[in-house]
């Protein structure tokens, strides 16, 4: 019987237990999400080209997997894009797409290979939430980001239960550190029966 990763994703783990399912789930990956019809990444690069009208500026693609988020943004017209992930099986098959400007492996808490002004956007899509990365990691994206830089971002289903994720949205716009340009539900998974939430924010 094929492992079905979707029914585990979702499930509390730490760091190095994420990305032992990610590197054991890389071979079937794209197969599993797009036979659910995993719309989030289109939607994340439609919504960040209503904002970054300069689509030759470079992009971080962070927790980019196998390169499907990468794929979005360029049929996006988003010329110029970096990726980062824990899995090295992941970017594996992420570099097969040949997409991506380079590739690197990160570990979970360590600085962002990030220098200010690096990156006109940085792309977090499916990255936040049960299962992955912690809500702290919005704080270093939008920490990396350079003033009038943009991050897009989601929040499925089960990373909105946790009322503390958009409440740290709200944090950095209340206080006009960020400006919300963008706010949208829509389908995640359909065929899974999840949604999703994709958030544009600017940095102020």
């Amino acid at each position: 019987m094929t492992r079905e990763f979707l029914n585990e994703v979702y499930d509390a783990r730490d760091a190095d237990e994420t990305r032992a399912l990610y590197d054991d789930w890389s071979d079937s990956y794209d197969k599993e999400v797009g036979s659910n019809g995993y719309a989030t990444p289109g939607r994340c690069a439609e919504a960040l080209a209503q904002f970054l009208k300069d689509q030759t500026r470079p992009i971080l693609d962070f927790g980019c997997g196998t390169g499907l988020s990468g794929l979005a943004l360029k049929l996006a017209g988003f010329e110029t894009i970096d990726g980062v992930d824990l899995s090295e099986e992941m970017l594996a098959k992420a570099r097969a797409k040949r997409l991506y400007r380079n590739l690197k492996v990160i570990e979970a808490g360590a600085d962002l290979p990030v220098i200010g002004g690096d990156y006109a956007a940085i792309a977090a899509i499916g990255v936040i939430g049960a299962g992955a990365a912690p809500i702290s990691v919005f704080d270093d994206l939008m920490s990396a980001l350079d003033r009038g830089g943009y991050l897009v971002m989601s929040l499925n289903d089960h990373a909105l239960q946790d009322r503390a994720n958009e409440a740290r949205i709200s944090e950095w716009t209340d206080c006009c550190a960020a400006r919300l340009l963008f706010r949208e539900s829509g389908p995640h998974l359909p065929g899974f029966g999840l949604n999703s939430n994709v958030y544009v924010l600017e940095k102020m």
